[in-house]
């Protein structure tokens, strides 16, 4: 950093189907067990967003409802790098996010349905998952709207000089919206523990990347403002949590904000009312070829550490997870509609 570099106030912190992920020196080689839970977590957002469907269709969910089919691997190994007491901080397209981070599945799932049970106590809906306890903030159903509270989170950390790391996810929209350019040189600016994760599955809704941007390599645009930026295959959970594991420990020691690119794909359309014809069958095909769960399921029977009885048991550890937070959702109450003006107006000097 030269001398005319301005600082934040406060302390500086202390210091086709692709072939399987293979560990740099230096990398951790994950074992058995940990792959076990990397196939968990991604099995069970996928359950998770598939019963969403059926709920979605049998009118019990409602509202907007974006799903995460496809990009699992992201939010998995991106969420194997992070602390509990790091930030994450989301977008709208956030379920897998939330349950990657540990928000329990019934507490999502009652959200769904909009229950006071929900992690947001019903009242955000799909778009607007929280929980402040797991440092989840948000859910945004703003377009690079959590950019800014992304930067103003890594900035506290900063001045209180703690090595916290906020973890902030968006899509390849959001890289065009003047919010990331003006957070991104900021983190640079003041050396902020932010890791921007973007996700680029490559459409914008319906706009496809090079209908949206000139420059098409988005870690090459992000290191211009002089962090460290890269790319990874985000269909591959092991080369995500890699990268992200080493994008998070420079953060953590004082290296500042860092850029990972993870390249990835949904396999549905942007929402469930979005009828999808802007993408071609033969595209989506392809991309599900190379699905993040098939992944690693194939790599841990190649290396005979997974065989069909601990698959089955998986699916239905996880089907009875989903099953028993539809049962509390439907089971929940209601707000009730004295509690309407709860959290919106206070008492001054009283505790709502």
């Amino acid at each position: 950093m030269n001398a005319t570099t301005r600082r934040a106030p406060g302390p500086k912190r202390p210091g086709s189907r692709r072939q399987p992920h293979a560990a740099q020196d230096g990398e951790p080689h994950p074992g058995h067990d940990h792959q076990l839970v990397l196939l968990r977590q991604m099995l069970l957002i996928r359950r998770f967003e598939e019963r969403c469907v059926e709920l979605y269709s049998a009118a019990k969910i409602r509202g907007f409802v974006h799903l995460y089919i496809g990009e699992e691997a992201v939010a998995v190994g991106v969420g194997q790098s992070l602390r509990e007491e790091d930030a994450v901080v989301s977008t709208y397209r956030e379920h897998g996010h939330a349950l990657a981070r540990g928000v329990p599945t019934e507490a999502v799932m009652a959200e769904m349905f909009g229950k006071a049970t929900g992690c947001s106590r019903g009242r955000g809906g799909s778009m607007h998952l929280f929980d402040a306890g797991r440092r989840f903030y948000g859910g945004n159903a703003i377009v690079a709207g959590g950019l800014p509270l992304a930067a103003g989170l890594a900035l506290a950390d900063r001045m209180r000089g703690t090595d916290r790391v906020t973890c902030c996810f968006f899509g390849d929209g959001a890289y065009a919206e003047g919010e990331f350019h003006e957070t991104a040189n900021l983190a640079a600016l003041w050396q902020l523990p932010l890791l921007l994760v973007c996700e680029n599955n490559l459409y914008a809704m319906g706009t496809s990347l090079a209908r949206e941007h000139a420059q098409t390599n988005l870690a090459m645009r992000a290191a211009s403002y002089g962090m460290p930026a890269w790319t990874v295959d985000g269909m591959d959970v092991l080369a995500v949590e890699a990268a992200a594991r080493r994008a998070a420990e420079s953060v953590r020691a004082g290296g500042g904000p860092h850029f990972l690119e993870a390249r990835t794909y949904r396999f549905r359309a942007h929402s469930m009312y979005d009828p999808d014809r802007y993408r071609n069958k033969d595209e989506i095909a392809r991309w599900k070829t190379r699905d993040p769960l098939d992944g690693l399921e194939g790599t841990m029977r190649t290396a005979g550490t997974l065989d069909d009885g601990v698959m089955k048991q998986l699916e239905e550890d996880v089907s009875t997870e989903i099953d028993a937070s539809v049962r509390a959702a439907e089971a929940a109450p209601y707000e009730p509609v004295t509690d309407l003006l709860r959290f919106v107006t206070s008492t001054p000097g009283r505790a709502t």
